[in-house]
């Protein structure tokens, strides 16, 4: 591996080139300032990584703020929501803050804009406004109450701000420049009325600020130095500076805005209000759904932290919009489970099998190892005897020379234990094989030492002592959408691209000394893939989660349809 240090993205270059010409590293300080509406997603863990890790970079200080400039959307339930991903992610805000902690400063520094002749109170209609704004290649019309006097525009706002007036009777407007060729400089929007309740000012408030006009500010008074914001906000660079330059202390810092492309993931949505649609209409169970591309879902699912950091570290921080496929993320969490999850057996689709020439009623305990990726991982103990689970999957009567699991005359290792030979089966009416019979060479015990343990057989196949086996129920869970990017269609609904079969609930059978498993802990089973624990497990009953199969098959079963 080179020891090369890592080439910068083009943000560090942009902080180093800050510090190359002057720029005090003390003094540099970065946000994230996610809007409490919603569960925070893996693009917002993306802006995360990021934020933190120029935070972790450059040694300087990042706030956790909160943009709550919306009460209808806005709850106490997700600001604790986003506050548990960044800390699970392993990161540490310097700050908490808010922007409703502004409220008052944000609406003093708007009484001084009204009197310095920058603000003015509109009493239009939206429909009214929009229509006036022009296009972008027409210029705008100056609302009939753009020159109403600071007098009067002080009453109404004050009227606003005391809950004289109903909703939509009144904005507060800046008043910069109808005929710009950015609209958004045509007279921006600050204050809008609204007789809601917020998560934290309760009723204090009848008007609330806009996001353009707060979060450059909040910048300001929090003296963030980058503010980093997505590919959208780009347009908005130009009145975030213009409302920083109408209230800045020369002798203070001024934040600079800078953007990043968004990195949307294969076969989901990222939008928090289309993923409010699939809890609302039930599509899925909650936020934390394993199968939501919300970091809680994803943890719930199985994920760490590391493997998230990790896969944002590999996408990097680009200048353009891309869709990164879901295969990359689930390689991540293959490669860190690979390191750190014990090795277990589960059988997910049992049928009996039955070893004839094995003592009845013996229970003989075999050694296997926890983890060969780790040999400070140790070693457990696993119940053998007679009567076994084996996968459905791994018998068949006849078969071709290629299938190297079990068949009818012929030999397979079931692993850390014996050869065994399939000699007959038993069906039902409908013909479905219920019972394998099978003998067993009682000298090829793995680890045995003997000639015979040493013997070469093609298949080694999982299994469970039927005896000691516990029952759990595991979710097996796939792609929410068939689609790989099931929004980006005018002419059909994302709803239309629902995977069928994204959840199938099945009871299968793993060893006993999965029975004491706690939530969140994770796992292998061997030849089937990584599953966690989910929180619904009880004592009496267990609930596991398939985080990822072993191997990606996704792409080849799309290219056989």
């Amino acid at each position: 591996m080179s020891d090369a240090p890592k080439s910068l993205n083009f943000i560090e270059h942009i902080v180093e080139e800050d510090l190359a010409k002057g720029f005090p590293k003390e003094s540099l300080r970065f946000r994230f300032p996610p809007e409490p509406n919603g569960y925070l997603h893996i693009g917002h863990a993306s802006s995360i990584c990021l934020n933190f890790g120029l935070g972790e970079r450059y040694g300087a200080p990042v706030n956790l703020r909160f943009d709550d400039t919306n009460p209808t959307k806005e709850e106490q339930e997700y600001v604790e929501a986003i506050k548990r991903d960044v800390e699970w992610l392993g990161y540490t805000w310097d700050e908490e803050r808010y922007a409703s902690d502004y409220f008052q400063q944000l609406y003093d520094w708007a009484v001084e804009f009204i009197k310095a002749g920058k603000a003015y109170v509109d009493s239009q209609s939206s429909e009214e406004m929009a229509i006036q704004k022009g296009t972008p290649t027409e210029a705008g019309v100056d609302s009939p109450f753009r020159n109403r006097s600071a007098e009067e525009n002080l009453a109404l706002f004050e009227g606003m701000k005391n809950g004289e007036f109903p909703e939509g009777s009144h904005v507060l407007r800046a008043k910069i420049d109808m005929s710009s060729s950015n609209m958004l400089m045509r007279d921006p929007i600050m204050y809008r009325i609204l007789h809601k309740a917020h998560h934290r000012t309760n009723t204090d408030w009848c008007i609330y600020p806009m996001y353009d006009w707060t979060h450059g500010e909040s910048d300001y008074i929090e003296q963030v130095t980058h503010s980093l914001c997505t590919l959208e906000f780009a347009s908005h660079r130009e009145l975030y500076d213009w409302f920083l330059d109408q209230v800045r202390d020369p002798d203070k810092l001024r934040p600079k805005q800078r953007e990043f492309a968004r990195r949307n993931l294969s076969h989901t949505v990222v939008s928090k209000r289309k993923l409010l649609q699939l809890v609302e209409k039930g599509v899925v169970n909650g936020w934390d759904d394993p199968r939501m591309p919300t970091i809680s879902g994803l943890r719930r699912r199985g994920y760490t932290p590391e493997s998230i950091r990790s896969f944002a570290d590999t996408i990097g921080i680009a200048k353009r919009d891309n869709v990164v496929d879901v295969s990359l993320l689930e390689f991540h969490i293959r490669e860190h489970l690979n390191k750190i999850a014990p090795r277990v057996m589960g059988v997910l689709n049992p049928v009996k099998l039955t070893i004839t020439n094995y003592p009845e009623g013996e229970t003989e305990w075999l050694v296997a190892e926890n983890n060969p990726e780790d040999a400070s991982a140790g070693e457990r103990k696993l119940p053998f005897g007679r009567e076994l689970f084996i996968e459905q999957e791994d018998f068949r009567e006849e078969a071709n020379r290629k299938f190297f699991r079990l068949k009818l005359g012929g030999e397979v290792r079931l692993k850390n234990a014996y050869i065994i030979k399939a000699e007959s089966c038993i069906k039902d009416t409908d013909g479905n094989i219920i019972e394998i019979k099978c003998t067993y060479d009682p000298k090829s015990r793995s680890g045995s030492g003997s000639e015979e343990s040493l013997r070469k057989v093609k298949g080694t196949l999982h299994w469970v002592a039927a005896e000691h086996a516990v029952s759990a129920e595991v979710r097996l869970y796939d792609r929410l959408f068939t689609h790989e990017t099931p929004d980006s269609h005018k002419d059909k609904n994302f709803m239309e691209f629902i995977n069928p079969d994204s959840l199938k609930v099945i009871t299968a059978y793993v060893e006993p000394g999965l029975k004491d498993a706690q939530p969140e802990e994770r796992y292998q089973f061997q030849r089937l893939g990584y599953f966690t624990v989910d929180p619904d497990s009880t004592e009496d009953h267990l609930v596991f989660n398939r985080t990822v199969t072993l191997r990606d098959t996704w792409a080849k079963l799309q290219q056989r349809k």
